[in-house]
């Protein structure tokens, strides 16, 4: 059994007639722990003696973690514009939803959210703005 670094395959000399010039030998156990390896999530790198090894994926970049960050704060933005909305709605036929109070912790809510990446706490999550505690209890 071989392995090729270039093309990320094995290659069975029974079955292939062509193999890659990079290939190195492997054993079939080798490759079985290879395989299992990378079912687990793992990776193939060729170690300093040109032999492939498993190793760990490396994780999200700080440019990815950013955008998940961005993208939850897009989200929680929309979904409370329902709730403003409605808000500004039912304001000229009293009673509203929401206390006045409510309504003007909801966009300060949304206006920390909108400038929320501030001061490097991204792609921190746990820096996350916390919602009012009463805005999960409203209907939809």
């Amino acid at each position: 059994m071989f392995y090729s670094h270039s093309t990320g395959g094995f290659y069975d000399p029974s079955i292939h007639t062509e193999i890659p010039n990079d290939a190195v030998e492997i054993s079939r156990e080798y490759w079985m722990e290879l395989l299992n390896g990378l079912s687990a999530g793992k990776m193939i790198v060729m170690n300093d003696d040109n032999y492939p090894v498993l190793a760990d994926r490396p994780g999200p970049t700080p440019e990815e973690l950013e955008g998940y960050e961005r993208s939850w704060r897009n989200q929680q933005i929309a979904a409370t514009d329902s709730v403003v909305t409605r808000y500004r709605d039912e304001v000229e036929r009293w009673p509203t939803l929401l206390t006045p109070a409510q309504y003007i912790e909801l966009q300060t809510y949304r206006r920390v959210l909108r400038i929320w990446p501030v001061g490097g706490e991204l792609p921190l999550s746990e820096h996350r703005p916390p919602a009012p505690e009463w805005l999960a209890s409203l209907p939809q």
